[in-house]
């Protein structure tokens, strides 16, 4: 395989590598950008991102790791855009780039924490995504989530011993609700209506363009494999969702095993689902986000 940098966007401000299949590499694969997660550049956490781009490459794809614009050495956008609306305008120049300079019509976008986020609000509005990878994406709390966050909490001596100490996160909490209720500013929350409704208009739309989905859960956030189901019961995922939910892996995969396993399976998944064909038409204009 080869990797070399390359500068996206109209104004050339947006850098990345892209890592090129070796020759003889099976065709057809779709293409695989990866987004940043939080302010952690193009590397990744534990070089993860470096990693699955050669062996994601190795069986046949194309990856690019970028930049969003701000992070690492892409500089901040001249525009006045807000960070959400920037990003999105980053992943369509990125995409714009690459059909331009390599004819790439079909992409998955991959990501982890707010990298997840940011692909899951962009994938519905642009058909040349066909796939999305979330790595533990923003979801709301189930009652199920509750139940196995508040009884580790319960068995653990360590609670108990903030509990005394007032350093319990629940109790901290529990009085930042009574102190907002009592007349302070008020707070977006995952457990909004509003909020979930967005975000399930986000996902059901991804769908309705024939998206698919893998979601990967780890459990130091006290996911459960089912989560995403729970969350957000209103979204008809049937066959185009997998779930995968790495029990004993923390939020960075910092465990090599950890890594590695993740690795294998975006690979498998990437060259084994049935990705749509991509736009055979020129591309709409990107719907807004809201």
């Amino acid at each position: 395989m080869t990797e070399q940098a390359q500068l996206f966007g109209p104004r050339r401000s947006l850098v990345g590598i892209v890592t090129d299949p070796p020759p003889g590499a099976p065709p057809g694969c779709p293409t695989v950008v990866v987004l940043n997660s939080g302010i952690v550049h193009r590397v990744g956490a534990n070089r993860m991102t470096v990693a699955l781009a050669r062996a994601l490459a190795s069986r046949g794809h194309r990856v690019i790791r970028f930049d969003l614009s701000g992070i690492g050495d892409s500089p901040p956008r001249p525009d006045a855009l807000s960070p959400v609306e920037a990003a999105m305008a980053d992943i369509r120049e990125v995409l714009d780039t690459l059909e331009e300079s390599r004819g790439v019509r079909r992409v998955v976008l991959a990501g982890l924490c707010s990298g997840a986020d940011a692909a899951l609000l962009y994938a519905g509005g642009d058909r040349r995504v066909v796939g999305v990878a979330l790595l533990d994406p923003s979801m709301p709390r189930t009652r199920r989530h509750r139940y196995l966050h508040y009884r580790g909490r319960l068995l653990s001596g360590t609670s108990w011993l903030n509990v005394l100490r007032g350093r319990n996160a629940f109790l901290r909490e529990l009085f930042g609700r009574t102190s907002r209720a009592a007349g302070g500013p008020p707070q977006p929350s995952l457990q909004d209506p509003e909020v979930l409704r967005f975000l399930s208009g986000k996902y059901q739309a991804a769908l309705d363009a024939d998206v698919r989905f893998l979601a990967v859960l780890t459990g130091e956030r006290s996911y459960y494999r089912e989560h995403l189901l729970d969350a957000f019961p209103s979204v008809h995922f049937g066959d185009r969702l997998r779930l995968e939910h790495f029990r004993s892996a923390d939020h960075m995969f910092s465990a090599s095993d950890d890594r590695e396993r993740l690795i294998r399976l975006l690979a498998e998944w990437a060259g084994a689902t049935p990705f749509g064909p991509g736009p055979s038409a020129s591309i709409p204009a990107l719907q807004q986000v809201s």
